[in-house]
């Protein structure tokens, strides 16, 4: 089962909840949400409430999504690029195309799969048995580093880092344009798209606040190599903040309509680095890898 906690805050307030929830929680539908709040599975300020029911401030609305039990994920033996282990966590260089965790059309070959194969039962129960261990996300097309929790102690306190703003997420890009700039930050909310609820865009009801910070590296004749480090860490947030600025990401098929010569895979973004305070140790760890093959490739043709 996996569980999702909100507080409601003043953008939200006189909202549906099956309205609220739909844009907050990925591939939720409001239809799914209503059958949710039917089958009691969701408590607002721990009552049982209707879909009609308007959210108030400080509601605390728990959210109870039973595990699909028509599906199995089951552990793959699928070779992982791990950057460090111990009992606690562990960090996976994960390379583009590779799925995170189960979902629609994906329930194998994912990186859950291979850490199940891995880790065997050592993995965080929090998120669930389509999610375990996952504290954070990156996009099936975004290579990259990335920290998974073994223990639910190990889960919180990770989590807990990426709410304060205090891990640091860095990445690099190649984006369509020359910006100007050397350096600037976007400081702009994004939320699920007002019509297109596949797409998240600063063109929303949902406005979340999301800030990211960008520094050119190199600049090519119709593209700029840059780096993007995340202040906050929405759903797509580089690749939506950098359409937004006018320049978005090569080979971004969701977020650009603009032609490119070079049949990529997917968009050109990678997390090169990751770093965050070790939930036992209370040391400070940093991760940084090498940009992939594809993308060393790509600098030199330009």
């Amino acid at each position: 089962m996996d569980t999702y906690t909100f507080v409601i805050d003043d953008g939200d307030i006189n909202k549906r909840i099956d309205v609220f929830l739909s844009e907050e929680i990925e591939d939720l539908s409001r239809n799914s949400a209503q059958k949710l709040i039917e089958n009691e599975k969701i408590l607002v300020s721990q009552k049982l409430v209707k879909s009609n029911y308007k959210l108030k401030k400080n509601d605390f609305v728990v959210v109870d999504i039973p595990d699909p039990v028509s599906v199995d994920v089951l552990p793959e033996d699928i070779p992982l690029d791990i950057l460090f282990e111990d009992k606690d966590l562990i960090v996976i260089n994960k390379p583009q195309g590779m799925v995170v965790h189960p979902a629609a059309g994906h329930y194998t070959g994912t990186l859950v799969n291979g850490l199940l194969y891995h880790c065997k039962d050592e993995l965080s129960g929090i998120n669930g048995v389509m999610r375990p261990g996952i504290v954070h996300r990156i996009d099936k097309d975004t290579s990259g580093v990335l920290v998974v929790a073994k223990t639910n102690f190990a889960h919180q306190a990770l989590s807990l880092q990426l709410k304060d703003h205090s891990m640091k997420r860095c990445y690099e890009a190649i984006v369509f344009g020359n910006i100007k700039e050397d350096e600037g930050t976007i400081d702009k909310p994004i939320g699920r798209h007002i019509t297109e609820r596949k797409k998240i865009s600063t063109v929303t009801n949902s406005p979340k606040h999301a800030v990211t910070h960008f520094k050119v590296l190199e600049r090519f004749s119709k593209y700029t190599h840059i780096e993007a480090q995340l202040e906050t860490g929405r759903t797509h947030q580089i690749r939506v903040h950098m359409a937004y600025l006018g320049h978005p990401l090569l080979g971004d098929e969701v977020y650009s309509t603009r032609k490119q010569p070079f049949h990529l895979a997917g968009q050109v973004l990678h997390a090169r680095e990751l770093g965050f305070i070790h939930p036992s140790t209370q040391q400070y760890m940093e991760f940084k890898t090498a940009l992939p093959a594809y993308f060393e490739k790509l600098i030199e043709k330009m």
